[in-house]
């Protein structure tokens, strides 16, 4: 395994670690940093470090925005059926069928 690989894996860790742990703490803080599109950006970093190549970059950027869209039902979802009382892990049994349906 390479010293490049273990940084990515230990960076990209502690993004999602530090979000879950802000959001523990102060919501909005949490909800803003999770918003922010961090993944987004080091994915195109680690891209362009591992290939040098523009034109992958372009890409991965507008494959990235397209799949952000049927994220939002996602966002309208979840906590429709959290205050329908199904709770969370009703609504992880339901994913499958919205993503089916799109989402």
């Amino acid at each position: 395994m390479s010293l490049q690989l273990i940084l990515k894996f230990f960076l990209s860790a502690a993004v999602i670690t530090g979000a879950a742990e802000l959001a523990k703490r102060n919501i909005s803080l949490g909800a803003m940093l999770c918003a922010l599109p961090l993944t987004s950006l080091l994915v195109m970093i680690w891209t362009w470090v591992d290939t040098g190549d523009q034109a992958k970059v372009i890409a991965l950027n507008w494959s990235i925005l397209a799949y952000t869209i049927p994220s939002f039902v996602l966002f309208i979802a979840f906590p429709l059926l959290l205050r329908a009382s199904l709770g969370f892990w009703t609504y992880r049994l339901c994913q499958p069928l919205l993503d089916k349906a799109g989402a």
